[in-house]
């Protein structure tokens, strides 16, 4: 499979979306929440996110914490 990269002006692009039927806006919903999900679980699994929780864990078992109270 060729990849092409293309520009287009968001409105263009929203614009386009708009001209599609209902079938065809289910299926980039569908599309668009694939990618969603696995930029968040590429996010929620970088270093830097896991380093940051486990400094938390570690504050929170060292009571190094304060309550909304």
């Amino acid at each position: 499979m060729k990849t092409i990269n293309i520009s287009i002006a968001f409105e263009s692009l929203v614009s386009a979306i708009k001209s599609l039927n209902l079938e065809e806006q289910q299926k980039l919903l569908e599309i668009l929440e694939e990618q969603i999900f696995a930029a968040e679980e590429e996010w929620e699994n970088s270093p830097e996110i896991i380093a940051e929780v486990e400094e938390a864990r570690q504050a929170y078992q060292a009571g190094d914490y304060q309550t909304i109270e």
